[in-house]
């Protein structure tokens, strides 16, 4: 990324239409290759087995939430020193920095641990069958000992994309994602004198991909960061700092273990439906090939985040109102191309990971159905940004329980018991327009109590 001399004139008075993207661009480069990131292992185990397959989607619930506790840190500590630096208080950002990537640490050791000891007891709780357990437990002890990487890398990339670096963090994470699909055959299948691992091959593969990912971010943020120094010098425990950090890191962190709560019950309503487990493994593929579009609305909604805190900083009101409605129509641009694609070509999605004939019918039915809700849910992730860039993320949290929880898992529910899980998929576009509703609503009280009066 090109440096800017003054880096709150950047953000405060560069135009929009010119701000948003350039901020955007490599958040969203990042956030397609954490897409790349999620489906090279589900590509490459595709060609073991179907098993296989559904252990690597269960154990996305795992994952799920280590990114969870990542985001917990990052998003925390990266929204309110971007809010201190567009006050100009410096100092304290460096505070928040630091307190941010130690909490993250610590907590990735925790995970790392715990998570390996209770390991078979969490496969079953995560839904892994008596087929597909072995493969589940394999992948996932794996995985849980990068957590330590993963944590610590998204804390750093939040931090940097919240100070408008989010350049650096992209190229950190292109390096991971090389070095994993560069590994993900050769582990899994073996060459030369590596022996082939299987499901296990793939786990190595990703967290050395990760790994690789957070020492750049770490060296990029040491080496390259002019406004945030991570020393030690800055490590001061205080509530105050804690207190922000877990104000806005609480509601982010339940969101997103939220959603393994919901991939935990959806898979329990497809198991009872589809034992053969075609439904889950079908189900574990949206998931990948949703978030190639999913994943450039969130990282527009990351650089529409730092615009938003430090001109709420700043007090310019109308610079923010016009952030927002120019990042609302790229949102929902972004969400319909993702809606005609799925609808034209899910077969040609589907062959990408190896389908098998029932999972193809049953494949192509899911996601003409779920991409329904792609645009309701771009124009929800946009609104969203407001509520975390003025720390008022427990509205956040208020509609993804009701979407996650409330309503789409009680509607896959009662559509389940008419015994057709082409039914099930309805649940989606549902809980996504009961959740455009209440964004809505948080969305108008939070401009009017906050935005208006600035």
């Amino acid at each position: 990324m090109r440096k800017h001399p003054d880096r709150h004139t950047y953000l405060t008075e560069t135009p929009i239409p010119k701000l948003i993207p350039a901020l955007a661009v490599p958040t969203i480069i990042s956030m397609l290759v954490t897409g790349i990131y999620n489906s090279a292992d589900t590509y490459f185990v595709g060609r073991i087995s179907t098993q296989a397959t559904a252990a690597v989607g269960l154990v996305f619930s795992v994952m799920a939430i280590i990114q969870a506790f990542g985001f917990f840190c990052g998003q925390g500590s990266g929204n309110y020193l971007s809010r201190l630096l567009g006050a100009g208080k410096k100092q304290e950002a460096n505070e928040v920095a630091i307190t941010g990537f130690l909490m993250a640490l610590v907590i990735g050791l925790l995970i790392a641990a715990l998570g390996n000891w209770q390991a078979e007891r969490l496969a079953d709780w995560i839904g892994a069958t008596d087929t597909s357990r072995a493969d589940t437990i394999a992948y996932m002890r794996i995985i849980l000992m990068g957590a330590p990487f993963m944590t610590c890398q998204f804390v750093i990339n939040n931090q940097l994309r919240f100070q408008g670096s989010a350049m650096y963090a992209m190229i950190g994470l292109m390096c991971g994602a090389v070095v994993n699909i560069i590994l993900d055959p050769v582990l899994i299948f073996g060459l030369g004198p590596v022996p082939a691992m299987g499901v296990a091959g793939a786990a190595v593969a990703t967290v050395v991909g990760q790994w690789t990912a957070a020492l750049l971010a770490l060296l990029f943020n040491l080496k390259k960061n002019p406004d945030v120094t991570l020393g030690r010098r800055y490590l001061r425990l205080r509530k105050d700092v804690v207190g922000q950090i877990l104000s806005v890191g609480i509601p982010t962190t339940v969101m997103m273990a939220i959603g393994s709560v919901m991939n935990f019950g959806m898979n329990q309503i497809f198991q009872k439906l589809d034992p053969e487990e075609t439904a889950t493994s079908v189900f574990g593929v949206y998931y990948k090939l949703q978030s190639f579009f999913f994943m450039p609305v969130f990282g527009l909604n990351n650089g529409l985040i730092p615009v938003l805190a430090y001109n709420y900083g700043a007090r310019n009101k109308e610079r923010i109102r016009e952030a927002l409605e120019f990042a609302m129509m790229l949102a929902v641009g972004v969400m319909l191309v993702g809606l005609v694609i799925f609808e034209t070509i899910p077969d040609v999605l589907l062959k990408m990971f190896n389908a098998s004939d029932k999972m193809m019918d049953m494949g192509k039915v899911a996601l003409r159905t779920m991409c329904l809700s792609f645009p309701f849910a771009g124009l929800c992730i946009a609104m969203g940004s407001v509520f975390q860039a003025f720390s008022k993320s427990i509205y956040s949290l208020i509609i993804s329980v009701g979407r996650q929880l409330v309503i789409l898992i009680p509607a896959a529910y009662l559509l389940s018991l008419l015994g057709n899980v082409n039914y099930v998929w309805w649940s989606f576009p549902i809980a996504e327009i009961a959740s455009v509703i209440l964004s809505v609503f948080f969305y108008r009280k939070v401009h009017r109590e906050i935005v208006d009066k600035l």
